[in-house]
C-alpha cells in the first residue's frame, strides 16, 4: 500500500512520515492554511531520503509558475489539483519530474489518461477532509491510483477495505489541529494503512 503524507510544513513533521514508512510526501504550494514557499520545500526536501518521493502540490497555477516553483522547490514530483487540462500536463512532461493527477472522483478515473504517472481520486468536494463513499469507486479507477479525501488512522482500514485503491494520501486526518500536523497520528496513519493491505 503506497502512503502519502500531504500539506507538511515542519521538518519534525517530515521527518515523522519518512520514520513511519511514508512513500510520498507533499509540499502545499498553492493557496492554502498549508502553504509553504518553494524556498521552504526546499529546505524540507532536502532532507527526504531518494526514495521517498517528495511532491509539489498546485491548484490552478499556469504552466509557467509551477515549472519555475517546481525547479525552485526541489522536489522529485509535481501533483496539479482540479481542473488543469491535459496541456498542462503536457507542457511539464519535458522537467522529467513525476506527474501527479488529482480531482473527484467524477473525473477520468483512468491513471495515465493525461499523461500523468499517479492518480488521486479525491472527495467529491476535494481539500474538505471529510469522509465520503469510498465504495462508489470500487473496481472503476485504473493504473496506480491513491484514495484520499476524510482519512484518518481510524478510518483508513475501511476506506481500503472499500474502495481498494493502490494508494493512499491524506493531509487533515493527520492533524491535531487545521494546518498542524501530528508526528503520532501519521506514525499511525501508515501503519493503519499497511496492516489494512496486508491484511
Amino acid at each position: 500500500m503506497y502512503v502519502k503524507i500531504c500539506g507538511l510544513r515542519e521538518p519534525g513533521h517530515v521527518a515523522a512520515a519518512v520514520e513511519a514508512g511514508a512513500d510520498a510526501v507533499g509540499f502545499v504550494l498553492t493557496r492554502s492554511s498549508r502553504r509553504v514557499t518553494p524556498e521552504r520545500a526546499r529546505e524540507l526536501a532536502a532532507a527526504v531520503p531518494p526514495h521517498v518521493l517528495t511532491v509539489a502540490v498546485f491548484a490552478g497555477e499556469s504552466p509557467e509558475q509551477m515549472r519555475e516553483d517546481a525547479l525552485a522547490s526541489g522536489v522529485r514530483a509535481v501533483q496539479l489539483h482540479g481542473d488543469h487540462p491535459h496541456e498542462d500536463f503536457t507542457a511539464l512532461r519535458d522537467l522529467g519530474l513525476t506527474l501527479v493527477r488529482a480531482g473527484a472522483a467524477g473525473v477520468d478515473l483512468r491513471c495515465g489518461a493525461f499523461d500523468e504517472d499517479l492518480l488521486i481520486v479525491d472527495a467529491p468536494r476535494p481539500g474538505s477532509g471529510e469522509p465520503w463513499d469510498w465504495a462508489a469507486v470500487r473496481g472503476r479507477p485504473s493504473g496506480r491510483w491513491m484514495l484520499a479525501g476524510g482519512l484518518d488512522p481510524a478510518n483508513v482500514a475501511g476506506a481500503i477495505a472499500a474502495a481498494r485503491p493502490w494508494g493512499v494520501d491524506v493531509s487533515s486526518g493527520v492533524e491535531s489541529a487545521p494546518g498542524v500536523k501530528d508526528a503520532g497520528r501519521i506514525g499511525e496513519f501508515v501503519a493503519a494503512a499497511r496492516g489494512a493491505a496486508t491484511g
